[in-house]
């Protein structure tokens, strides 16, 4: 006999305001049980002490996460000029200190390195797996890494303000995997001046922005209430950046059941993904050939 999920079948993207001082996991834990939801997850981790758009799916919605996941990103922080963190923000210890101060002109040259396609290695409080471990579990035990440098699309870096000269704001928008800290890391020993993050707060994530953001206040407050749904916003933003394609009636149905569908003619090209709605709602994601849709993810 099949095991009965717990909780409801809803479906739907909650952009959540994330504050400083919680984990991305306890997050979508409180977001859950607030929902009652039977699944939940979330599309891009951050920080403990990073704030701004957490996008939380639950149900349907999971199977969209790889395409938010995938999207672009804006992040805006102040990078702390002058000192070295362990953890490359200011949550770690400083390990080593530098009395130069760069200009606001040696700041905007030295960013021209860190825009387009660059590698980035991730800092040594990370997630990253290394023999099967987090790196973070290394490093909290004392072992120094050497960590593989990973590549990184960076669309736009630029400085917003410069407070004084012991502190740099920017911004950047990027791809999937960026780590922040090791942008302001790397910027600080490009200037040789040294530098960590001070705070981070992600300003959208793909179609998802901070100033839509429902704060936890507002989910303890709705938690388990029927009026919390309305705060989900449809599973289809999370294939905003897919073209859709109409099923027919018939395609709609086969489609559901996992097999090619019938979608009508669009300009999407033979072998694009794409995915397919049958009367406003997503059906499937697949491939497009010849007139049909071949099904890789299917919507209940």
């Amino acid at each position: 006999m099949a095991r009965t999920k717990k909780g409801r079948a809803v479906s739907g993207w909650l952009v959540v305001d994330k504050p400083a001082g919680i984990t991305s996991t306890a997050v979508v834990n409180k977001v859950k049980w607030a929902f009652n939801a039977q699944k939940a997850g979330h599309a891009g981790t951050l920080d403990p002490a990073a704030t701004g758009v957490l996008a939380v799916a639950l149900g349907e919605a999971t199977k969209t996460v790889p395409y938010i996941t995938d999207a672009l990103k804006c992040y805006r922080f102040m990078v702390r000029l002058g000192a070295a963190t362990t953890t490359d923000d200011a949550e770690g210890s400083v390990i080593a200190t530098s009395d130069q101060r760069p200009t606001d002109a040696a700041i905007a040259a030295a960013l021209s390195a860190f825009r387009g396609d660059i590698l980035q290695v991730p800092p040594q409080f990370s997630a990253v797996k290394v023999d099967g471990e987090r790196a973070y579990d290394l490093a909290r035990e004392g072992e120094a890494m050497d960590l593989a440098a990973r590549p990184l699309w960076v669309e736009r870096l630029e400085i917003i303000a410069r407070p004084d000269a012991d502190h740099v704001e920017l911004e950047m928008v990027c791809g999937k995997g960026g780590y922040v800290r090791s942008i302001a890391r790397d910027l600080g020993q490009a200037l040789g001046c040294l530098g960590h993050v001070l705070w981070l707060r992600r300003e959208w994530s793909g179609p998802f922005s901070a100033s839509e953001g429902v704060s936890l206040d507002d989910i303890d407050r709705l938690a388990r209430s029927e009026e919390i749904d309305a705060l989900l916003k449809p599973l289809e933003l999370g294939l905003a950046d897919l073209p859709e394609l109409p099923a027919t009636p018939e395609g709609a149905a086969r489609l559901k059941n996992g097999n090619p569908g019938m979608v009508l003619a669009s300009s999407v090209e033979w072998g694009d993904e794409a995915w397919a709605s049958y009367q406003g709602r997503a059906v499937a994601v697949g491939i497009y050939k010849s007139g049909e849709l071949h099904p890789s993810r299917v919507f209940n």
